[in-house]
């Protein structure tokens, strides 16, 4: 039975269903990584620049995403385990804290969801060989990083290196493209960023992007091959600015209010991973 789900090859229902439940809930924890990493990392500064300062540290709690227990920010409620039910404790609560009657974010189960949703996905299209599980770590950490960035335009390296590391070491074996196209993709994608950002520094004085977006097409570089790159810049390029564009318009976004390059560029390589080389030959074929 276990090898049945494990090894399945693509199309395969059973371990499709399988991934989608545990795609739920790794999309619960998830919501604690986006909510917790970004204030771990500013406490962490915060520290750091106490001591420095030769002051004591404003933070000295245990602050992780074990501890504390999680709870309802209003009214300060320990959240149960029956209330931490992906998407179905939301629903059963009607979306609001069960003492204090506070709207929960539906970003919550939006994001179990879609966690849950991409899961089943992956294995029905690679199967739940090395292919399908290692696409499963690829778009957690996307999801995790997407809305961190658009929450606090930080991608931070506690997810872009191990993201970056493990496609060196998943392709060790070709799992997607040969290790030596692995590791030209991961230093030409951080290259190709790093250049446009200084000459857009050079030219308008301004800073067009951040370091992470770097490190985040460095790792995508590294899963996906180098050949894949001018594809992934193209399709976050082409999102980005119809999405820019449409926020502007809307008036949801001010025209000098920085739009994060980081969720482009992770739904831009979860499409490549999933039909690059299909995009790329029906490009080729309509030039010829």
């Amino acid at each position: 039975m276990w090898d049945y789900l494990l090894f399945a090859a693509p199309g395969s229902l059973a371990s499709a269903v399988v991934a989608g439940v545990l795609g739920l809930l790794i999309g619960s924890f998830l919501n604690v990584v986006i909510h917790r990493l970004p204030k771990m990392m500013q406490r962490e500064s915060d520290n750091y620049v106490a001591h420095e300062s030769g002051k004591p540290l404003p933070h000295q709690d245990r602050y992780d995403l074990i501890m504390p227990r999680s709870a309802c920010p209003h009214c300060g409620h320990a959240i149960k385990a029956w209330e931490n039910i992906p998407v179905i404790s939301y629903l059963v609560l009607r979306g609001k804290c069960i003492e204090c009657k506070a709207p929960i974010s539906p970003r919550y189960p939006a994001v179990e969801l879609l966690t849950g949703g991409l899961s089943f996905y992956l294995i029905w299209h690679f199967g739940s060989g090395a292919a399908g599980l290692s696409s499963l770590l690829f778009a957690w950490l996307l999801i995790a990083m997407t809305f961190i960035d658009a929450d606090t335009q930080l991608l931070p390296d506690d997810l872009t290196y191990p993201l970056l590391w493990a496609g060196l070491l998943i392709n060790l074996q070709g799992t997607f493209v040969p290790l030596a196209d692995a590791v030209i993709g991961a230093a030409a994608g951080y290259l190709v960023l790093w250049s446009v950002y200084w000459l857009f520094k050079l030219a308008t004085g301004k800073e067009g992007m951040g370091y992470g977006d770097f490190k985040l097409l460095a790792a995508l570089g590294a899963w996906l091959g180098w050949k894949m790159l001018p594809v992934i810049i193209l399709l976050s390029s082409l999102v980005g600015a119809v999405v820019g564009i449409a926020l502007i318009v809307l008036s949801k976004h001010g025209r000098e209010k920085p739009i994060p390059f980081g969720p482009y560029l992770a739904a831009a390589g979860l499409i490549a991973m999933l039909y690059g080389s299909a995009i790329t030959e029906a490009y080729l074929e309509y030039l010829v």
